[in-house]
C-alpha cells in the first residue's frame, strides 16, 4: 500500500509539473518575433493581441521585429530558438506558405512544417488594392483602363510575398502590365505609394485604412466576402467579378518540440484575450477577423493553404525572382 501510495504521488507531481512546464521562467518575458517592421499592419495588429496576452499569462509579451525576406530572418530566428515556451513566432502566409512556395525549398534555411510547433490561429487579415494619390484613376474600372493604355510604364510594388501574389494574380485576371519593385515590408512600400514613385500595391486593410480616410491613398479594391465597415466604399473582389485566392491568415507558432504544456497553456490564454467584443471591435476596426484556433486546426489550415499555393503558382506559372 505505502507503494503505491508513493508512485501515485509520484504521478500526481508529474502532472503537474507538466501541466505547468510554461511556468518554468516565472516572469521572464514572452518574445514574439514579427517578420515585418513597426508601423505595418501585422505590426499594429500583433500589438493589440499582444497586450491582453499578456494579461491572461500574467507575464510581460514584447514584440521583437525582425524584418525582411519576407519574414524568413524572423521564422528562422525562432526555428533556431529553444523550445522553452519564452520565444514565439508571429506567422502568416509570408514565410511558411508563400516565401518556400515562390523561392523554393533551397531559398528558406529552415522546413516551413517541422521546424515549428503550431499553437494557435490569431484569425485573417484583408487585402486592399490601394494606389498612389496622384494617379487620375480614382475607381477600379478607371484604375484597369488607365493601367491599359499603358503598358508596362506603372509599376506596383509588395512589402510581402502574399501581397506580391494577390498582385500577380490580379494582374493575370486583369490581363495588365505593371514592373514589379520589392520592399521589405508594407511600411516603407506605403511611403513611396503615397509620394507616387510606385503606383499600386496590395496590402493590409489595417496598414492603408488611416491613409485612405486621410485622403492620401486611394482603395479600389478589398480582398474580402463583404464591404469593410471601416471602407464601405470600397468594392469586394467578387463585387467586380475577380477570384483571386489570396487570404492570408496569421497564426503563433513556436520552435520544434515546443512541450505540449506551453502549448495548451498559450492556446487557452489566447482564447481568453480575444474572446471579449472590445478586442474583437478593435481588431475589426484593423481590418482583422479574430478567431483562434486549436494547434491542429492551425497545423491542418496551414498544410491546406500550402498546398493551395503551390497548386496556384505552379498551375500560372509564376516565378521569384
Amino acid at each position: 500500500m505505502k507503494r503505491l501510495v508513493r508512485a501515485l504521488a509520484g504521478l500526481l507531481t508529474v502532472t503537474c509539473v507538466a501541466a505547468s512546464g510554461f511556468a518554468q521562467t516565472p516572469g521572464k518575458p514572452v518574445r514574439i518575433v514579427l517578420g515585418f517592421p513597426a508601423g505595418g499592419g501585422s505590426d499594429t495588429v500583433l500589438r493589440v493581441i499582444a497586450q491582453r496576452l499578456a494579461q491572461q499569462l500574467g507575464q510581460p509579451v514584447v514584440i521583437d521585429n525582425k524584418p525582411g525576406a519576407d519574414g524568413i530572418i524572423a521564422a528562422d530566428a525562432v526555428a533556431k530558438a529553444a523550445p522553452d515556451g519564452t520565444t514565439l513566432y508571429f506567422a502568416s502566409s509570408n514565410a511558411l506558405v508563400a516565401a518556400p512556395v515562390l523561392r523554393g525549398h533551397q531559398g528558406v534555411p529552415y522546413d516551413r512544417f517541422k521546424d515549428f510547433t503550431p499553437v494557435a490561429k490569431l484569425g485573417r487579415f484583408a487585402l486592399v488594392m490601394a494606389t498612389a494619390p496622384n494617379l487620375p484613376a480614382k475607381t477600379y474600372s478607371e484604375f484597369i483602363q488607365y493601367v491599359r493604355s499603358k503598358p508596362g510604364a506603372l509599376n506596383y510594388a509588395s512589402g510581402h510575398s502574399v501581397g506580391r501574389l494577390a498582385a500577380i494574380q490580379f494582374l493575370n485576371l486583369a490581363k495588365l502590365d505593371m514592373l514589379h519593385v520589392p520592399y521589405k515590408g508594407d511600411a516603407p512600400a506605403l511611403t513611396d505609394l503615397i509620394t507616387g514613385r510606385v503606383h499600386m500595391i496590395f496590402s493590409t486593410e489595417a496598414a492603408v485604412r488611416g491613409f485612405v480616410k486621410d485622403g492620401k491613398l486611394n482603395a479600389l479594391l478589398a480582398l474580402r466576402d463583404t464591404r469593410s465597415a471601416q471602407l464601405p466604399g470600397v468594392p469586394t473582389a467578387r463585387e467586380v467579378g475577380l477570384r483571386i485566392s489570396v487570404s492570408p491568415w496569421a497564426g503563433l507558432y513556436g520552435p520544434a518540440n515546443m512541450p505540449a504544456a506551453a502549448v495548451e497553456h498559450i492556446n487557452k490564454a489566447l482564447h481568453a484575450a480575444l474572446s471579449g467584443n472590445e478586442a474583437r471591435e478593435l481588431l475589426d476596426k484593423y481590418g482583422f477577423e479574430p478567431s483562434v484556433s486549436s494547434p491542429a486546426e492551425m497545423a491542418a489550415i496551414h498544410r491546406e493553404e500550402y498546398d493551395v499555393f503551390h497548386k496556384a503558382v505552379h498551375e500560372d506559372g509564376i516565378k521569384f525572382e
